[in-house]
């Protein structure tokens, strides 16, 4: 691992304030998320137990960004993972969500390499195809919330439309970014 990308040590002290261990000061949630947008794995321990308190900390970031109007997360998927907590698919999730934000990740990386070059995603329909099949193995075909197998094709379709039209609008706000940038 490289200098820049090994795991950023953070203490949180009895007085909840939370050190960075590798410039020696102090830090806020905020600064934490910088850290990781900039690429930077974060572990967030106890400094008197010595417990990871990572988790508790990520999502306390999400829950503040999302309280601030930058809502990320539609409803009906945090009322899925709700859902998830109480169902047996929750020994699902982690690993459907894993291999999800894997796939965009990649796909985000072809779409900004095709970008550079002016050309069309090589592979874009195969990754969102491979994703449904994934989501359709992992769930047994059915949607979370679908009263009939009527009311899930209907579901389905409109949310192939809306995740289409979503896809095609987030692709064109990155257009719009690069070029800005350039």
């Amino acid at each position: 691992m490289t200098e820049d990308k090994k795991q950023l040590l953070i203490k949180r002290y009895a007085s909840r304030r939370l050190y960075n261990t590798e410039t020696s000061d102090y830090v806020t949630l905020e600064d934490i998320a910088r850290f990781i947008r900039d690429g930077r794995e974060v572990k967030i321990v106890d400094l008197k137990t010595g417990d990871d308190l990572t988790r508790q900390y990520l999502l306390q970031i999400i829950a503040e960004h999302e309280s601030r109007g930058e809502n990320m997360l539609p409803v009906n998927v945090l009322n899925d993972l709700v859902r998830a907590y109480t169902t047996q698919a929750s020994s699902m999730v982690p690993q459907f969500l894993q291999t999800s934000f894997d796939m965009l990740r990649e796909s985000q990386g072809k779409v900004m390499e095709s970008m550079g070059t002016g050309m069309k995603v090589p592979g874009l329909e195969a990754m969102q195809a491979q994703q449904e099949a994934f989501l359709k193995a992992m769930t047994g075909g059915m949607p979370w919330g679908a009263t009939g197998p009527a009311d899930a094709q209907q579901e389905d379709a409109a949310k192939e439309g809306e995740d289409l039209d979503s896809i095609k609008q987030q692709l064109a706000d990155l257009q719009d970014k690069l070029s800005k940038l350039k």
